[in-house]
């Protein structure tokens, strides 16, 4: 089966995301600098989220660019992917909104879908390997990198140290999307 529908739909639920994402963002009551400062919080989580969404978008067009064929597994390993994307916009808004950012719980989530995004896509990129042969650009290429690593590394510890400090935790989210 070829790559069409899955890039169609993927490209979809991601431009549905998005638009989630910002329909959640709420415009302040508020004609004042004070009121709009007042809506940063949300803004800039907005923000970082959707330079994630971007980049995940990005990643996955040039994954599907390479590819030749798809099956059941590879679709499966897409929708899995796409599941832990899709609930971006809810930790997007739990940690934007309220103050949430200054607890734990909001903070800690946030890394833990980002987390599991990334595993999920490390697991898509795997199953892709295993359906193709060896001359399959994505099997030439050295795709799993140490910044792969450290990226997930730096999750792994973001979630714990939202506990301890969420600061640092949301400090390593954004070195991870500036990576």
């Amino acid at each position: 089966m070829k790559t069409g529908r899955l890039e169609a739909f993927s490209d979809g639920v991601l431009a549905i995301v998005i638009t989630i994402m910002v329909l959640e963002m709420k415009a302040p009551e508020d004609t004042t600098l004070k009121g709009l400062l007042s809506v940063a919080p949300v803004f800039i989580s907005y923000l970082l989220s959707f330079i994630y969404i971007g980049i995940y978008w990005n990643n996955h067009h040039h994954l599907m660019h390479v590819t030749q064929k798809v099956n059941g597994k590879i679709l499966w390993a897409n929708l899995h992917l796409l599941f832990w994307l899709s609930l971006i916009p809810f930790t997007t808004s739990w940690l934007g909104e309220h103050n949430h950012y200054t607890e734990a719980l909001p903070v800690a989530t946030y890394g833990l879908v980002l987390l599991m995004s990334a595993i999920a896509y490390f697991i898509l990129e795997r199953t892709l390997k295993k359906h193709h042969d060896d001359n399959y650009a994505l099997t030439k290429l050295s795709t799993s990198s140490i910044k792969d690593y450290i990226s997930l590394g730096f999750y792994v510890v973001s979630i714990p140290l939202a506990y301890i400090n969420n600061w640092i935790s949301i400090s390593c989210y954004i070195l991870v999307a500036l990576i």
